[in-house]
């Protein structure tokens, strides 16, 4: 029970499940994630050149996933990230709202933890409403889900329809083996450059 009596709801999200069943229908999407367990998630249904891993950077997957909707406004543009590295750079969602780029989704993965660094609570752990604060912002829609049906239900919102949309999935909290993406900076960059403009270097 929470201290307000009402009994809380324990999500029944897996993440990786939710994450692996939204890359199933990405098309030619162009993925950036965030940090940590996002990256991993993305990249253990399957590594691709149009997955951008971000490292050392909390706070700005949703940031590099604007600049590369602006970029590429002929292409699909997903961001996946954690809950705590979208408060990191809470900001951005202002400037996505103003600026409404109809190609850009976010998806939030909101396990309402720092999984990293001991498991924490994040600001959502207490209150905290991002997709209120995207709608607050000038989102179209932003929604929040905490199961598989809920997850189904908006796929077309996060890989076609026009946006910008944000969603936050609800997800359980348990731990998962990491799956590695590519360490090497240059080359992720440089590949998906590739990927999303068929540009040589």
């Amino acid at each position: 029970m929470t201290m307000s009596g009402q009994r809380k709801v324990v999500p029944a999200i897996e993440r990786r499940t939710a994450v692996a069943r939204i890359l199933a229908k990405r098309g030619d999407a162009l993925v950036v994630t965030g940090i940590g367990n996002a990256a991993s998630d993305v990249a253990a249904a399957g590594d691709r050149p149009e997955n951008m891993y971000l490292a050392g950077i909390m706070g700005g997957a949703s940031m590099v996933g604007f600049g590369v909707a602006c970029a590429q406004p002929k292409r699909r543009v997903v961001v996946i990230t954690g809950d705590g590295e979208i408060m990191a750079g809470i900001g951005s969602l202002a400037t996505i709202g103003v600026e409404k780029p109809d190609n850009l989704a976010i998806v939030v993965i909101d396990n309402q933890v720092f999984a990293a660094t001991g498991m924490q609570q994040t600001h959502t752990a207490r209150g905290v409403d991002i997709a209120g604060i995207a709608r607050a912002s000038g989102f179209p829609r932003a929604d929040v889900v905490t199961t598989m049906d809920g997850v189904e239900a908006h796929l077309a919102e996060i890989v076609e329809r026009p946006g910008p949309y944000l969603i936050v999935l609800k997800v359980q909290a348990k731990p998962m083996d990491r799956v590695e993406v590519p360490r090497d900076g240059t080359f992720v960059a440089r590949r998906f450059r590739r990927a999303a403009t068929g540009a040589e270097d």
